[in-house]
């Protein structure tokens, strides 16, 4: 589920439609999190699928650490790419902004760390990298993991509209990890290797 305070909008011609923020979403905030009416879809039963479907989840579904294609119900599924996205996907299905994002800023995710199968090129937003990999998660997630790191304790200071999809259990050891107890899992774990 994509954060409540944010709304669909047409960006442009070359990008399409993306997810803004109606209000501002602090550094530290879930900005979106795996929920039960997600869908899950095998490579097998993707395969077994009418081609115009295939085609519409090709283009919506990120892949998670089994392989499989998740589709999000909501306006999730149209946060687009940026190499200086402010949201991060962490190994434990939820993002982060990991930096404040203002209202009418979009929310974005760098695609290399969501196991796409094609490499493809983003648009020139003035940084090194100019084509997001498949393997892009193992490349860069140390440089991912800090920026993660840096924002993880300032999920406890600011307000979580997304916390009751948080089980106690995943609660409490994100507070674990807020304050050094114990260590974050890199989101490295969430490689697929297709």
């Amino acid at each position: 589920m994509i954060h409540p305070k944010t709304e669909l909008k047409f960006i442009s011609s070359q990008v399409g439609y993306g997810v803004v923020a109606t209000a501002f979403i602090p550094a530290g905030t879930i900005t979106w999190a795996l929920d039960h009416l997600d869908r899950e879809f095998t490579p097998a039963k993707l395969k077994k699928m009418n081609p115009l479907y295939q085609n519409i989840l090709d283009t919506y579904c990120y892949r998670n650490k089994k392989g499989n294609y998740v589709l999000c119900w909501d306006n999730g599924r149209f946060v687009n790419h940026s190499f200086k996205s402010n949201c991060i996907s962490t190994a434990y299905d939820f993002e982060i902004a990991i930096r404040d994002i203002h209202p009418g800023e979009e929310l974005t995710d760098d695609y290399g760390y969501l196991n796409i199968s094609e490499p493809f090129k983003g648009i020139d937003e003035g940084t090194r990298r100019k084509i997001v990999y498949p393997d892009d998660l193992l490349k860069h997630a140390t440089t991912w993991d800090k920026l993660l790191m840096k924002n993880f304790p300032k999920i406890y200071e600011v307000e979580q509209p997304l916390k009751p999809l948080i089980s106690e259990k995943l609660w409490a050891e994100i507070q674990a990890i807020s304050t050094g107890k114990k260590v974050m899992k890199s989101i490295k774990e969430n490689y697929f290797a297709g």
